[in-house]
């Protein structure tokens, strides 16, 4: 029963933006000191020097979303009635007022006991309104205390989101805590040239910024050049060089375009301080529509700032940007009506009755209530973007439009799960009645969804991995969505879909090359070849996530010639860990890399750090428990393992490496039971199966023994091993019959086996 290796399990969970339903900001102005070396290259200049030049675009950015992302609260800023105003919360009056000149709050602090607060800062101001307040450390968290600028009213953020529980003092999205500040989670994307600034030792922030909100230079990049270039006069400037600016915002196509603003208008993982690198994967990891924020066909579930939902549209695919539908300077839409898709579309093909099937304003009807409680009018149905891109509501009040641009399928409702614009105004219909309008009114042909391929993987099926492959090798998918094939490959089939992976390798989109090296494992020569040569990739996402691999790897599987690379591409690495381990998570991802790396005593020291500060990361307490026995510190893995368990007591796997812990510990009898726990919920486990079958063999109960081998070999009806171990099953307890009958199968099946002769001398008995 000794299987020591189960406890070198340490995995890694995908460090995140984690976003919650509320945005949290910190702004502090970056201050030149005197005496010290100015950098080298482009420097931010400030908004004021683009005016003279640019006074249009300037007057368009004036008031719009990101010229009011932050600002200093003071009179002219704050929207919210602080005239001695008051909410309830959690049986607690919180208010709102105003002091001296200066804005307070008294709400529920660190202590879960009411405090006052000075705001500092405002953050955003349409819809709603939020405000930041000042930590130690160099903290600011973001008040749950929140302004809705469309109904003027108070609302408190934490009972709008969370209705299923109370947010406390003591849970991690409260808004003292690491989910609502502002540093870690939003503070790139709604100030310029910002730089985070978190001390890993200390747990600390020194964030500093350019400008304090999102300012030319946030999207053109530094200006200085382009001053000196503007400067010269027009004989003597380089038409050459995209007129001194560092990054270029035209005469590109839509793909580098849109890719302009992924790293604030998308769920991601962050690697760094922003760069204005051409390459989104060398300072951001887009999030693929999978997962808790999207529906299964990539309908979105939950906030994703646009890029991961337009990025799988046809509009997308056929060169449509930004600026086609938004003016960039000022965030608006270029037209409130059908105008802004007549653009494109023949207004008497699709801006008529015949394609909407809905009346025109002024015509009799009635008004429906949708799912949301949103009430449309008589003529809104003829709006393309209700039936094209339905909205939802975020952080209580902020109604979005989903920008995958589909039509609306209530066929797949029936078969996926998923929602369709139809049913979601017309809720008190039926999804067949839908589905016989749309019938009805444009044939009942559909083309294929690949949300039917993904649902389909799920389950593991044949079917499941030939719709996954044609996903990817279809080049009508988007990039995104071939992606997502390559991650449901890589999960479900890994051992079938390794090739395609490899192969997927050589793509030219990052999505796919990504996507590809991040669910692949290293299982054989071929495939640590693969991986070594990427180490040395021009994208900075790919080396780290090579570095990932590797680390898992005995280091002297690691050739002589790759090793400068290797250590090279492994600090970047561990520069990306300590960038996010202000996050509990990232905090958990570190210890994950001490451990991998021996450093046994900075592993445990992160990995309580990680769950002092959220002690509902649980998932840390296995992986504390396996330092702990590497350790022989007993009392305390068995704990731990038990409170995981408390937690989740379905986790096969967790309760498999407790079970085998138990036996290291000769707990016989409970190690049989976690055991059997473990086959319940782990049943495409075999060498759960195996284990079982060996306990009950060493407890001398042969039918269970044989009834566990059986599930085993069901489940890996290639691997021998299995076969062998029944075999020696049933010679131990005089099964001759069945003996003989096993042994026939395996020569038939693994002819070249060892132990050929002792086999066969088991049938001649």
């Amino acid at each position: 029963m000794k299987n020591r290796k189960i406890f070198e399990r340490i995995s890694f969970i995908a460090i995140g933006v984690l976003v919650a339903s509320m945005p949290l900001y910190l702004f502090v102005n970056k201050i030149i000191m005197g005496g010290q070396e100015l950098p080298s290259g482009p420097q931010f200049v400030g908004r004021e020097t683009c005016i003279e030049c640019h006074l249009n675009e300037y007057n368009d950015w004036v008031g719009s979303d990101h010229d009011k992302a932050m600002d200093h609260a003071n009179d002219s800023t704050v929207l919210g009635d602080f005239n001695n105003r008051s909410i309830e919360y959690n049986g607690m009056a919180h208010k709102m007022y105003k002091r001296d000149g200066r804005f307070y709050v008294l709400t529920d602090g660190e202590s879960g006991r009411l405090e006052e607060f000075e705001i500092k800062y405002v953050f955003g101001y349409y819809p709603l309104q939020q405000y930041l307040v000042e930590f130690d450390k160099g903290r600011l968290q973001t008040l749950s205390l929140t302004w809705d600028s469309e109904h003027n009213e108070w609302y408190h953020m934490a009972e709008a989101i969370y209705t299923d529980e109370i947010v406390s003092h003591g849970n991690w999205l409260h808004w003292t805590n690491q989910a609502q500040n502002w540093n870690s989670m939003c503070a790139d994307c709604h100030s310029t040239n910002l730089e985070k600034g978190y001390d890993v030792e200390n747990d600390s922030y020194h964030t500093i910024w350019s400008e304090i909100d999102v300012s030319c230079e946030a999207c053109h990049g530094p200006a200085s050049e382009h001053l000196k270039w503007a400067a010269k006069a027009e004989y003597a400037r380089d038409i050459h060089s995209n007129y001194g600016l560092a990054v270029q915002t035209s005469d590109i196509d839509n793909k580098t375009y849109v890719d302009l603003c992924v790293r604030c208008h998308s769920r991601r993982l962050t690697l760094g301080d922003f760069n204005h690198s051409e390459d989104i994967y060398n300072h951001s990891i887009p999030v693929l529509p999978t997962g808790e924020s999207y529906h299964i066909d990539g309908q979105v579930l939950d906030e994703d700032y646009v890029y991961g939902s337009f990025t799988q549209s046809k509009m997308y695919m056929r060169d449509v940007k930004c600026n086609d539908c938004h003016n960039v300077h000022s965030t608006q839409l270029l037209f409130e009506d059908n105008r802004l898709c007549t653009q494109c579309h023949r207004a008497d093909d699709y801006d008529t009755y015949s394609h909407h099937f809905h009346k025109n304003e002024g015509e009799d009807g009635e008004a429906v209530v949708a799912d949301d409680g949103v009430k449309f009018d008589v003529g809104e149905g003829t709006r393309c973007v209700n039936c094209h891109m339905p909205a939802q509501f975020y952080m209580s009040v902020d109604y979005r439009s989903d920008h995958s641009i589909r039509i609306p399928r209530p066929d797949l409702t029936k078969e996926l799960g998923t929602p369709n614009a139809c049913n979601q105004c017309h809720d008190e219909k039926s999804v067949d009645w839908a589905i016989e309008y749309v019938n009805k009114w444009h044939g009942v042909g559909r083309p294929y969804q690949y949300g039917i391929a993904f649902k389909e993987a799920l389950t593991g099926s044949d079917e499941g991995y030939e719709a996954l492959v044609n996903t990817y090798r279809d080049n009508v998918y988007p990039e995104i969505i071939r992606a997502t094939a390559l991650e449901f490959l890589g999960s479900y089939y890994p051992v079938r879909g390794k090739e395609l992976l490899i192969e997927a390798l050589g793509n030219a989109n990052n999505h796919i090359r990504y996507n590809a090296l991040h669910n692949l494992s290293i299982t054989d020569e071929k495939t640590l070849s693969v991986v070594l040569n990427l180490l040395n990739d021009q994208t900075k996402a790919i080396r780290i996530e090579s570095a990932i691999l590797l680390s898992a790897l005995d280091q002297v599987q690691i050739p002589a010639k790759y090793k400068s690379a290797y250590n090279k591409a492994k600090a970047e690495h561990l520069s990306y860990l300590e960038y996010n381990s202000d996050f509990p998570t990232g905090k958990f991802n570190l210890a994950n890399f001490y451990y991998n790396n021996n450093e046994i005593n900075k592993a445990e020291e992160f990995f309580i750090r990680a769950l002092e500060q959220d002690s509902l990361l649980h998932p840390v307490k296995v992986n504390l428990a396996m330092l702990y026995y590497t350790k022989k510190e007993y009392a305390k893995a068995e704990n731990l393992f038990r409170d995981y368990l408390n937690h989740y007591p379905e986790d096969g796997n967790t309760l498999f490496t407790y079970a085998l812990f138990l036996a290291e510990q000769q707990q016989y009898d409970e190690s049989l039971e976690y055991l059997v726990r473990a086959a319940k919920y782990s049943p495409n486990n075999a060498r759960v199966m195996y284990n079982t079958a060996m306990m009950f063999d060493f407890k001398e109960d042969y039918p269970r023994a044989e009834i566990y081998l059986s599930r085993a070999i069901e489940i890996s009806p290639m691997d021998s091993n299995y076969y062998m171990a029944l075999l020696n099953l049933h010679v131990k307890y005089r099964q001759s019959k069945k003996a003989k009958g096993v042994a026939r199968t395996i020569l038939d099946q693994f002819p070249d086996i060892p132990n050929k002769e002792q086999i066969e001398a088991i049938i001649q008995r």
